[in-house]
């Protein structure tokens, strides 16, 4: 689908591209309005960190700052900051101004404060989660200001709505890539997989424990990710694994960019994150036609997950459920491949072009 009209200027702002689930997004939505005649397309970095890990299409105008922030003097280089992100909107003259990111949405919509440009922000976080006393209260303030919401299930959808209203929301998944050229067959190892950073909330210790218990030597656990949040659990992680003695069975990858060569090694994805706003993750390893075992927290597994048809939800934090699940899935091939078809069924509804199509036209038919 293609929205024609005459051409249109839309300004994506972030706070930078680094590896990332919201930043992939993003590289995504930049790539697929970089493909439009009718749309020119700014892109703003604008965070402490102005990595650039994905892709950034040659037809994209970049804006980023000339000031480094220094945390020194973090009060000036924030108003610095702010009188930047305000007059970079400015000279652009953007029909709309997309924004993502639950901590930086506040940001960017009180640099804009007063201004006439319609600013969408697409909260990526999980829906229940306090941001802290300022940013909740911040959020309460700013967001009826935006011109629209794009939330990324219907439970945040419904727990926004419960202390906070808003006349155009939207609610639009993340896009999921596509493996369609790998070979899902002849290549599967026994190898759980697991994807995402080495943070708390994503409780791999939990998903080791679980596979130690297990007790399958035959089969190995593949962590993919690495330290960040300034939480050092890579270490943590691999001192646990070798206490309960599968440290040989245990494989951590660190950062890799080329995840998609290890779902084609794997057969199961296991997560056991217990805080996500939509986790591409998921997505993309029923997109490479694994099975999923998944704790059901708030939000996101339960909009892709259908249990017993593509993989398992699991309450959160039921180990034994859990341990039942998983153990079922590695021992019994059929039931993989079967779970494994169904996914890669499924997941078509998050095809890159069917989300970027949904954010182009939420935030062009709103401006009507």
């Amino acid at each position: 689908m293609d929205i024609n009209h005459k051409t249109s200027k839309i300004c994506l702002v972030i706070h930078s591209l680094q590896a990332g689930g919201m930043e992939r997004v993003m590289s995504e939505l930049a790539s697929y309005f970089a493909g439009k005649k009718s749309v020119e397309t700014h892109l703003i970095l604008y965070g402490i960190n102005r990595e650039i890990f994905y892709s950034v299409p040659d037809n994209i105008i970049l804006h980023k700052p000339s000031f480094k922030f220094d945390n020194n003097k973090r009060f000036i280089s924030t108003i610095r900051t702010v009188i930047y992100l305000r007059n970079s909107i400015k000279r652009i003259d953007p029909d709309s101004v997309l924004s993502f990111g639950e901590y930086w949405n506040n940001f960017v919509l009180l640099s804009m404060l007063g201004l006439k440009y319609p600013v969408y922000v697409s909260d990526r976080s999980q829906p229940d989660k306090s941001l802290g006393k300022v940013q909740d209260y911040l959020r309460k303030c700013l967001y009826p200001t935006a011109k629209g919401i794009i939330l990324q299930t219907e439970k945040a959808k419904e727990i926004y709505l419960r202390n906070n209203k808003h006349s155009n929301i939207g609610v639009i998944g993340n896009p999921i890539r596509e493996f369609a050229h790998l070979n899902y067959v002849s290549a599967k190892e026994k190898i759980v997989i697991m994807v995402g950073r080495l943070i708390k909330s994503k409780h791999q210790d939990i998903l080791i424990e679980i596979f130690a218990k297990i007790n399958k030597p035959d089969w190995k656990l593949m962590i993919v990710g690495y330290d960040h949040l300034k939480q050092q659990n890579m270490e943590r992680l691999k001192k646990l694994a070798r206490d309960l003695k599968v440290g040989d069975r245990v494989i951590f990858t660190g950062k890799h960019d080329h995840v998609e060569e290890l779902y084609q090694k794997s057969s199961i994805f296991a997560f056991t994150s217990s805080s996500e706003g939509f986790p591409n993750v998921i997505g993309e390893a029923m997109s490479a036609g694994l099975p999923v075992v998944a704790f059901d927290c708030v939000a996101g597994p339960s909009e892709m997950i259908k249990d017993g048809y593509n993989g398992f939800l699991v309450p959160l934090f039921d180990r034994s459920t859990f341990e039942n699940k998983l153990s079922l899935l590695m021992d019994n091939e059929e039931v993989r491949a079967e779970q494994g078809a169904n996914a890669l069924k499924s997941i078509r509804d998050f095809t890159k072009e069917k989300i970027c199509d949904s954010f182009h036209s939420f935030i062009s038919n709103s401006n009507n």
